[in-house]
């Protein structure tokens, strides 16, 4: 299945990730940087501890005699360019003193940068003889006003990047696997918490496929005044519906009785007043009669919940049909398990229509085929009424669908079979085409929504 990225499950888990990686992100920056500067002061403080041994070893000797101090506990200030290096300068003079591992080379903190003072302390960044960064601490201390000495430890400073490079690797890997355990225990939870919509979902439906008539839970307490308010609605429309088809009823009768007597009373009458009164009666009913229909037809199309079993509806269908037509073959072969999401007498209304219809017009033979069709995603039932009769043009198959249109006056009924079967497929999403049938005749063709297996 395609992920959804309009659902809400994405956007929770899209927003929580984006969320988590700019936190993450931001967490290995602070701790980067804090550590930087744990890491640098630590060096510095161990650098001004070989800064104050070095001066306080100067101090107690002659000023004008200075000795060697040794490596100040310190092994790397014997080793050759090891990056660890003093040296005492004459202030404005030459170098008088120097660690062992400078060799003959020299450090001149003139080329230093990023230079800064704090207590008298110089601190800088250098360029060591090996091509090495350094890190320095200086001061300048005084014996006289002839003895100046400029006091000098460097120490090793890619040593201390190798090491915050150490520490930034550790962080990034450990904020990873931190943050991809956070978006799937977020997934999880998202998934978890959105469950219960799962469960409106497959309860929307089963109510819409006919096999609940109710919003049944139980839901969380945020969901519970939907289930309730739904189940309300599913009630009011019934009862609406329930109405409406009175309403239609009382209406039907209402009318038909006064237009029986007017009819009645005109053909009684003699001369053109009474035959155009009956004429415009008899138009007059097919009307209501017309539009009662697509009444009833619209009330109950969009019934929440109704199925019909297709086989033994069809089945009862041609039987009666076989009855009235008895000089004709009638055929019916249905798939076994259709379903039509709508109700069992618009189903029969519009199969009996062009069942009806073929029979008229046949030679002898009508065949009713039902089965089941992909369109895309959905699933669509298909009915087919085929028969050998002579069939109709194109332009006859337009103009027979039209309301009140008969082609031929010398077959009983209204003209308003087609209609009826049009308007009523097109209510249920649904469409009717006609074609020329494989048995020589006319194919009338009904695609209706089929319940889902």
């Amino acid at each position: 299945m395609k992920p959804r990225f309009d659902s809400l499950a994405f956007r929770l888990v899209a927003g929580a990730s984006v969320w988590a990686a700019v936190a993450l992100i931001a967490a290995a920056f602070i701790l980067t940087s804090l550590y930087r500067e744990t890491v640098e002061r630590g060096f510095d403080e161990r650098l001004g501890v070989y800064l104050k041994t070095l001066v306080g070893n100067l101090a107690m000797q002659s000023p004008g005699q200075l000795g060697d101090p040794g490596n100040l506990g310190e092994q790397r200030f014997e080793l050759i360019y090891s990056g660890w290096y003093w040296q005492v300068r004459k202030s404005g003079g030459p170098v008088v003193l120097a660690s062992r591992s400078l060799a003959t080379d020299t450090l001149d903190i003139a080329k230093a940068t990023n230079v800064g003072t704090v207590d008298g302390v110089e601190s800088a960044v250098l360029t060591g003889p090996d091509n090495q960064e350094l890190r320095v601490l200086s001061r300048t201390i005084i014996f006289d006003a002839d003895h100046r000495y400029d006091v000098l430890i460097a120490g090793n400073a890619s040593q201390l990047e190798a090491e915050i490079r150490n520490f930034q690797t550790s962080v990034a890997l450990t904020l990873a696997v931190f943050g991809i355990g956070l978006i799937v225990a977020v997934g999880v939870q998202i998934r978890w918490g959105l469950q219960p919509l799962d469960r409106v979902r497959h309860g929307l439906a089963e109510m819409r496929s006919g096999r609940e008539q109710r919003f049944e839970g139980p839901f969380p307490a945020e969901l519970e005044p939907l289930a309730k308010e739904l189940n309300a609605l599913i009630a009011s429309n019934q009862e609406i519906i329930e109405r409406a088809r009175t309403h239609v009823g009382n209406l039907a009768h209402a009318l038909k009785t006064p237009l029986s007597v007017i009819t009645n009373e005109a053909r009684a009458g003699q001369g053109p007043l009474a035959a155009k009164v009956s004429e415009q009666a008899e138009l007059m009913r097919t009307q209501i009669n017309h539009h009662l229909d697509r009444a009833r037809i619209a009330a109950r199309s969009k019934v929440i919940g109704a199925i019909t079993e297709v086989e033994p509806a069809l089945e009862r269908l041609v039987r009666a049909m076989s009855r009235i037509h008895g000089d004709r073959d009638l055929e019916l072969d249905v798939a076994a398990g259709l379903r039509f999401r709508g109700e069992q007498q618009d189903l029969e209304e519009m199969v009996g229509n062009l069942v009806d219809n073929a029979c008229k017009w046949a030679e002898s033979r009508v065949v009713v085929t039902a089965m089941l069709e992909r369109e895309n995603d959905d699933q669509a039932l298909v009915i087919r009424i085929d028969d050998d009769g002579p069939g109709l043009t194109e332009p006859e198959m337009l103009e027979a669908t039209r309301r009140g249109r008969r082609l031929d006056e010398s077959k009983p009924g209204s003209g308003l079979g087609l209609s009826i079967v049009t308007d009523l497929a097109a209510l249920y999403e649904g469409d009717f085409r006609m074609s020329r049938a494989p048995l020589g005749g006319l194919r009338a063709e009904l695609r209706l929504p089929a319940v889902m297996a």
